[in-house]
């Protein structure tokens, strides 16, 4: 929220005729978008990150050189502070806030970056890397080791990072703004991990597979810092194929009952419903995205509108959402040329 109107900012990749960060007013009652302004400050910044005490906006550019930039939240748009930083990695696709600092999952080199904050919220380069090593089975995605989501627990204790080539889960512990490695948790080979969410009551954590598409439930241990992994559950309907479906972003109600996950190439939203214990995901339901290639989801605030960022349909479509059985309908939509992800600030 900016001079009282709340925002939404979207992702878009430059490089495929995206607009950079698009900055939309947002409507929780009706969950619609009106964009109002759009910078091209940072190249293809594929995910952002807003943290609403500082007012400030951070976004990963996804490029060979990978690197990260800092933006002031005003009420009509973004004011960068400073210019991009390399992150010292290749490829970044996720960033996260914890500790006073900024850490990036750096997909092509399998790495994840962290970067301090200055008292003004900009950044000055990364201080530590962390470089994931192994490979897994599939060798055309699972050759090395690919970062693709980095993650604060509930506690604020540990960072996780979910490694799409090498079938883990790592639990980092924040070392004076460094990471070091404090376990890690190994996932069905070839299964390809992309990005995780925990329970609000920050017991359980539910990984997302892309390359089967697939959620697994783990069990949460704050105290230890460790995720063990209780059972699987696939988020495509009866009788569709799986070989040309990817699971791509997963989100969870506020109120820990229902989970969506979006599934590109078979292009919909899988809605799943958790018993009490959060431990027995249930697909009921599956709806088209209203687009093609839903990159990610989001929910807002209140959990009332889901938004998906359609990538090659070049669109960000919201629903209305029954918050007793998460069933999904159609809202209303944007055009966002190759969207790539939505946050709320």
């Amino acid at each position: 929220m900016a001079g009282g109107r709340q925002l939404a900012h979207i992702g878009s990749f430059t490089s495929e005729g995206g607009a950079g960060v698009i900055t939309a007013g947002f409507d929780p009652r009706t969950g619609a978008l009106t964009p109002l302004s759009a910078t091209d400050a940072v190249s293809d910044p594929s995910f952002l990150a807003a943290d609403a005490p500082s007012g400030m906006l951070y976004a990963v550019s996804e490029g060979e050189e990978g690197a990260a930039a800092a933006f002031r939240i005003r009420a009509d748009g973004l004011e960068p502070v400073g210019s991009p930083v390399p992150v010292g990695g290749s490829g970044p696709t996720h960033l996260a806030l914890a500790a006073g600092h900024l850490h990036t999952a750096n997909y092509v080199s399998g790495s994840v970056s962290t970067l301090p904050l200055a008292a003004d919220g900009s950044l000055t380069g990364a201080t530590s890397l962390l470089r994931h090593t192994g490979s897994g089975p599939n060798a055309d995605r699972q050759e090395g080791p690919h970062a693709h989501q980095v993650q604060p627990d509930p506690s604020g204790r540990w960072i996780v990072s979910v490694d799409l080539g090498t079938d883990e889960v790592r639990v980092c512990a924040l070392n004076d703004g460094a990471l070091d490695v404090h376990a890690a948790t190994r996932l069905r080979p070839g299964s390809g991990p992309r990005h995780l969410v925990f329970h609000p009551r920050g017991h359980r954590a539910y990984v997302l597979h892309e390359l089967t598409p697939a959620v697994t439930v783990c069990r949460w241990d704050a105290d230890r810092g460790e995720l063990e992994p209780l059972r699987e559950t696939g988020i495509l309907p009866a009788g569709a194929e799986g070989g040309t479906a990817y699971g791509s972003g997963i989100v969870i109600s506020p109120d820990g009952r229902l989970l969506w996950t979006a599934i590109r190439g078979h292009d919909s939203i899988s809605t799943l419903t958790l018993d009490d214990a959060g431990d027995a995901p249930e697909l009921t339901a599956n709806a088209p995205c209203g687009g093609r290639w839903p990159r990610d989801l989001a929910i807002d605030p209140a959990g009332t509108h889901m938004y998906a960022a359609n990538q090659h349909s070049g669109d960000v479509v919201w629903f209305d959402v029954d918050e007793r059985t998460g069933e999904l309908t159609r809202a209303g939509s944007i055009a966002a040329p190759a969207a790539s992800c939505v946050v709320f600030s």
